[in-house]
C-alpha cells in the first residue's frame, strides 16, 4: 500500500478529484427542474445517482489498483468475450431506448455494454501485443486482434450508435499505429482501411437513402442550428443561447434559464453549455485547460512505461478521453453533428462514469508500476 501511495501520480489524482466533485456539483445543477418538471421525481434524484455511481467507481478503483496490469490482461479476454455476448443480446432481446438497443434497463439504472467495451478492448489489445511483440512482423498476429475489433464495431453500429462506433474504431486504430508492428502490414493495412472508409461514406450518404435511420441522418444538418430552432437545430441553436447567456463570468450558479426544458436533458450531453451559462466562458477555457493538464499526465505516463502494454493502456485511455471531449464539445459548438457522446466527468451516467474511473486506474497502476522499476534500478 505505500508504494501504491508513493507512485501514485497526485497531480493527475488531484485534478481528476478536483473535476469529478464539480462535475457532481453541476450535474445537480443542470438537472434539477428536469428531474421535477419532467420526471416528477426529487430534483436531487440525479446528483444522488451520480454520487453513487462515483462511490461504485471508487469501490473498483480500489480493487483494481491492487492488481498488476499483467492481471489486467488475464480479465481482459473472458469480459471483452461477455461483452460481445451482451451486444448479441442487446440486438437480439433488447428493448430500445432513443430508437437505439444500446441499454440493458435495470430499473433504476442502465447499463450500456458499449461503453465498458471501450475500455475492455484497451486492456485486451495492450495485453495482446505485449505478448505476441516477437510475432508482430507476421499478418495473422498482427491483424487478429483488429479482425475482432472490427466484429464489435459492427455490433455497435447496428444498435445503432453512430458516435459510439467512431470513438471505438478510432480508439482501435490509434493503438494499431502506435504498436510496433512491421511497416509494411501497417501501411496496407492502413491503405485498405482508407479504402473501406470512402466505401463506407458512400454507402452511408451516397447511396440513394443510405443505411442510416433517419434519426441519425437528421444529426447530419447541424449548420446554422438557429434557422432551425423548432425542427433538428433545436438542441444546438438553444446551446447557443446558453453560451451567449453565460458571457465572461456567467449568470451565477443554479440560474440558467436553458436547464427549464429548452435543453433535452440538460445534465447529460449538453451540461458545457449549462456550464458556461452559469459559471462563464472564463469557467469553460479553465476546464478545458484541466482537459489538456490531465491527457498530458496520462501521456507522460505512457511514455515512462517500459513495455507496451502499459504504453498502450495510457494511450489507449488519452484517445477515449480526447475524442469524448472533442466529439462533444464540437457537437455543442456546432461544428459536427451531435451524437450523445457524454463529456468526461461532467455529464451524468452510470456506465460512462464508472468506465472513466477504471480507465484512469489503470493509468494510474501504469505510474505505480514504472515507480516500482525505477526504484528497483
Amino acid at each position: 500500500m505505500k508504494r501504491i501511495i508513493k507512485y501514485i501520480d497526485k497531480p493527475l489524482l488531484v485534478v481528476t478529484i478536483i473535476l469529478f466533485v464539480f462535475g457532481l456539483i453541476m450535474v445537480f445543477s443542470a438537472s434539477n427542474v428536469t428531474a421535477y418538471m419532467t420526471h416528477a421525481v426529487s430534483p436531487y434524484n440525479y446528483f444522488i445517482k451520480q454520487g453513487i455511481f462515483l462511490l461504485v467507481g471508487l469501490l473498483f478503483a480500489l480493487i483494481m489498483i491492487r492488481f498488476n496490469t499483467k492481471s489486467y490482461g488475464m480479465f481482459s479476454k473472458g469480459l471483452l468475450l461477455i461483452s460481445i455476448a451482451s451486444l448479441i443480446v442487446l440486438l437480439l432481446y433488447g428493448t430500445a431506448k432513443n430508437r437505439a438497443y444500446s441499454w440493458f434497463d435495470l430499473g433504476f439504472v442502465s447499463i450500456q455494454p458499449s461503453e465498458f467495451i471501450k475500455i475492455i478492448t484497451i486492456v485486451f489489445l495492450g495485453d495482446y501485443y505485449e505478448k505476441n511483440i516477437k510475432k508482430l512482423n507476421g499478418w495473422g498476429a498482427s491483424l487478429f486482434p483488429i479482425g475482432l475489433c472490427a466484429i464489435v464495431a459492427g455490433l455497435i453500429f447496428i444498435q445503432p450508435d453512430l458516435g459510439t462506433t467512431i470513438i471505438y474504431c478510432a480508439i482501435v486504430g490509434i493503438i494499431f499505429l502506435a504498436v510496433p508492428i512491421n511497416k509494411e502490414i501497417k501501411f496496407k493495412t492502413c491503405f485498405a482501411i482508407l479504402g473501406l472508409i470512402v466505401f463506407g461514406v458512400f454507402m452511408l450518404f451516397g447511396s440513394g437513402k443510405g443505411v442510416l435511420l433517419e434519426r441519425q441522418m437528421e444529426r447530419f444538418n447541424f449548420s446554422n442550428p438557429c434557422e432551425r430552432i423548432l425542427d433538428t437545430g433545436n438542441q444546438v441553436c438553444n446551446c447557443y443561447i446558453a453560451i451567449n447567456n453565460g458571457g465572461l463570468t456567467g449568470v451565477g450558479l443554479g440560474n440558467s434559464t436553458q436547464k427549464y426544458l429548452y435543453l433535452p436533458e440538460p445534465y447529460t450531453d449538453f451540461i458545457f453549455a449549462i456550464i458556461v451559462e452559469e459559471l462563464g466562458v472564463v469557467t469553460g477555457i479553465i476546464l478545458i485547460l484541466l482537459y489538456i493538464f490531465i491527457l498530458y499526465r496520462i501521456l507522460v505516463i505512457g511514455r515512462r512505461s517500459p513495455n507496451n502494454r502499459g504504453a498502450v493502456f495510457c494511450y489507449g485511455v488519452a484517445t477515449y478521453i480526447f475524442l469524448h471531449i472533442t466529439i462533444n464539445l464540437l457537437g455543442i459548438m456546432g461544428l459536427m453533428p451531435m451524437t450523445g457522446v457524454p463529456l468526461p466527468f461532467m455529464s451524468y451516467g452510470g456506465s460512462f462514469t464508472i468506465c472513466l474511473i477504471a480507465a484512469l486506474t489503470i493509468v494510474q497502476r501504469v505510474s505505480i508500476e514504472n515507480g516500482i522499476l525505477r526504484e528497483r534500478k
